[in-house]
C-alpha cells in the first residue's frame, strides 16, 4: 500500500549542481529541493531559471520533489 505523490507545479528559481533545482511552488510560495526524474533525463529535457514545471512530492518530506514535466 503506496501513498499517492502530491502533484504541484512551480517555477525554477536556481539550478545547482547533480541535475538539482531550487522550485518555488505557485500554490504556497513554498521553497524545495527537486531532482530531474529519469525519464526526462533520458530524453535530454533541458530546465533552466524561469521554467515552470509539475512536480511529484511524497506527503512524508515536503521539502523534496521530483520534476516530472516541463510546463510549455
Amino acid at each position: 500500500m503506496s501513498e499517492q505523490p502530491i502533484e504541484v507545479e512551480g517555477t525554477i528559481t536556481s539550478v545547482l549542481p547533480g541535475t538539482m533545482f531550487r522550485v518555488t511552488i505557485d500554490s504556497n510560495q513554498h521553497e524545495v529541493l527537486a531532482h530531474i526524474s529519469g525519464k526526462m533525463r533520458k530524453h535530454w529535457v533541458r530546465l533552466t531559471v524561469g521554467d515552470r514545471v509539475r512536480m511529484e512530492m511524497s506527503p512524508y518530506d515536503l521539502t523534496k520533489a521530483r520534476i516530472t514535466y516541463r510546463l510549455k
